[in-house]
This record gives structure tokens, C-alpha cells and sequence, in this order.
């Protein structure tokens, strides 16, 4: 991977971008474009629609979602300790003992979440699954009206912000889900070779997939495109306790996955595993029997109906702050994209 694409990614994973709070990963985002895009614009949603090619009347549009999952303030109690709500779907186990910041309105204000330590737990309690109720952050306030002077209801919450890097080239990180998506859809539009692009090429970093595919929905109804693409993780099976009877087949580091069901247009499908065999691009095959949890979702249904894929990244440990993906098959996840849309122009036809 390219030490521009590296770094870009890098500052993706340390910027906060809950759902209903992404601007600053958004913004990143903007900055990073600028230097390749021919148009950028940010609709009143929030989505980052960064173009090459707009003069094309056949569009193609990369859809992977900025967002990630967090927490967000709910009370402060008398002595200090804040309780929070979730955004997006969090097992509470994942969360005790973790580093947070507040991303308040004065800056950052960082904390532990806390929980009654296994010493006073009682029998029954030893047994239960944590709820969100039986957590709280500490920042070290002494009371309600000093932890007030830094924090407001509602102020967005992210675990520590931070990632590290394992052996074969495989990254951890909380909100890989998805920035891994989106910066794959947005390296596909630096890596597409201009005088080989005949589509017009639309890369959306979408927010709000987290609480419903919102984003999806309404920079897809923006754009209006033939042909869509969502970029986002499944998982990865190569690891316990995971069934590949129930979820398939896929491991980390054998190439993005492309998904078959009828949530993709079959000649899309097609399309894309064409391109990735022509191209020497390791790819994985995976089903979905239903309209899949994604960004391809919201796409296929919208307006009259569009052409629609989807490519996922393997990811261990989903909706968790240790969330694992390889950089190899990100890398190859944004050529397999780039070669695909270099592939079709507007005299395909995507009608199944």
C-alpha cells in the first residue's frame, strides 16, 4: 500500500465519526480529494461526493460509510459519573474497562468506562451479560456540577482512538466498520486511470449506515446512478467459534469478497469477478439469500431501481474496539474497484 494511501487511512482511524457526528472523519475525507477529485460537494446530509469523468451521462457510484458506531451522554449523576446510550448496535461486554473521550463542544475529555468490579458482584450477577445501564464513564469529576463544565447531554462519545499494527500486514482499530469502506471506494477514484474511464465516477462516503442506510439513500437519490457499488466489511470465519456452514467461507487476507443474492444485479456480479480475474486480483465468493444489513441495500431500491454490488473487506471482531482487517485486501479491494469501473461505459447494459 501506498505510504499516501496509508497515511490517509491512518487519519480516518483516529478521527471521531459516530453516526449523527461525522464531520470530522468527513472532513478528512474532503481534504484527502482534493488533490485528484474533479468536483467534491457535501449535501445537507452530510455525505462526501467527490467525482472524475462528471461529464459522462452513465454514472457509477462507490458507496462506503464513514460512520461508525459510538455512545452518546445521557445523564450525570450527582457524583460526576455519566451514563451514555449507544449509537449504532454495541455488545456491552466489548465496552467495560475501555478508555473513552467525550468528544465535547471544548475539546476532547477523556475517561474510563466503569463497572461494580467482579469482587461485589453478586452470584446472579456474575452470570448476566452487562447491560448499557450498568455502565458509566469516569473523567475523574468530583461532582455533577464539575463534569457539567466539560460534558453536555448529548455530546458524542468513541472508544480510544487508536489502531495498531499486527503480523501480515493486518491492522486493528475500532470503526474499521466502515472506514475501511470508505477509504477503499476513495482510493478506487484516485487509482481509476483517467483515459480508460468512461463512466462518470461518483465515490460517496456516506454517513448514517449505522442507524438505517440513510446516507446511502440520499446521496444515491442525489447521484442517480446506473450502477452502484457499497463497500463494506462481513465476516471473517478463520477464526473460532464461527460457523462456515452458517456464514461462509471467508478468511482474512485471501481478497475482498464478492457477494451473490438478490440484493446484486447478476451482470454486475459477473462484472466484478471478471475484472478481478483479468487483473490477477484475489477475490473471495460469498451468498447472501435476502437484501443484505449494507449500503447495496438502499442502493438497489432506489428511484427506479439501480445495478448494484457488493464488495466486502474480511473483519474480524465486528462492532468491537479491536475490530481486525488486512491491509492487503483493502488494497486489493480498491484495484479490484478501479479496474471494474474502467471496464464499463455507457453502452453496457445491466438489465438481468
Amino acid at each position: 500500500m501506498e505510504q499516501t494511501a496509508l497515511d490517509f487511512l491512518t487519519k480516518l482511524l483516529e478521527t471521531p465519526s459516530p453516526s449523527g457526528y461525522e464531520r470530522p472523519g468527513q472532513d478528512v475525507v474532503r481534504t484527502h480529494v482534493r488533490s485528484f477529485a474533479e468536483q467534491i460537494r457535501t449535501d445537507v446530509h452530510g455525505n462526501v461526493i467527490a467525482v472524475r469523468n462528471a461529464a459522462s451521462p452513465f454514472r457509477v457510484l462507490l458507496a462506503g460509510h464513514c460512520d461508525q458506531i459510538g455512545l452518546i451522554v445521557q445523564y450525570i449523576d450527582d457524583n460526576g459519573f455519566i451514563f451514555f446510550q449507544a449509537i449504532g448496535g454495541w455488545d456491552p461486554i466489548n465496552l467495560v474497562g475501555q478508555r473513552a473521550v467525550i468528544w465535547a463542544a471544548s475539546g476532547p475529555v477523556a475517561g474510563i468506562i466503569g463497572r461494580k468490579p467482579i469482587h461485589l458482584l453478586t452470584e446472579e450477577e456474575r452470570k448476566t451479560v452487562p447491560k448499557l445501564r450498568d455502565l458509566w464513564i469516569d473523567i475523574g469529576a468530583a461532582s455533577k456540577a464539575e463534569a457539567a463544565e466539560k460534558v453536555r447531554v448529548g455530546d458524542c462519545i468513541t472508544i480510544e482512538l487508536a489502531h495498531r499494527t499486527l503480523l501480515n500486514q493486518r491492522i486493528i482499530s475500532s470503526g474499521l466498520d466502515d472506514k475501511a469502506g470508505a477509504w477503499t471506494v476513495i482510493e478506487a477514484l484516485r487509482r481509476v486511470q483517467p483515459g480508460k474511464l468512461r463512466a462518470a465516477l461518483y465515490s460517496v462516503s456516506t454517513v448514517q449506515e449505522e442507524l438505517g442506510l440513510r446516507g446511502a439513500r440520499t446521496s444515491a437519490f442525489g447521484v442517480d446512478p446506473h450502477v452502484g457499488i457499497a463497500v463494506d466489511v462481513t465476516f471473517a470465519t478463520d477464526c473460532p467459534t464461527l460457523e462456515k456452514k452458517e456464514e461462509g467461507d471467508i478468511a482474512i487476507g485471501k481478497g475482498p469478497v464478492i457477494y451473490r443474492g438478490p440484493n446484486m444485479n447478476p451482470k454486475v456480479v459477473d462484472r466484478l469477478i471478471a475484472a478481478a480475474e483479468s487483473n490477477g486480483i484475489p477475490y473471495q465468493l460469498a451468498a447472501a439469500g435476502k437484501a443484505t444489513g449494507t449500503d447495496a441495500n438502499a442502493i438497489q431500491v432506489n428511484r427506479a431501481g439501480v445495478a448494484t454490488g457488493l464488495v466486502s473487506i474480511p473483519n474480524r471482531y465486528m462492532h468491537s474496539p479491536v475490530e481486525l482487517v488486512s491491509l492487503e485486501d483493502m488494497d486489493h479491494a480498491a484495484d479490484l474497484l478501479a479496474r471494474f469501473v474502467e471496464s464499463i461505459g455507457p453502452d453496457d447494459d445491466f438489465t438481468p
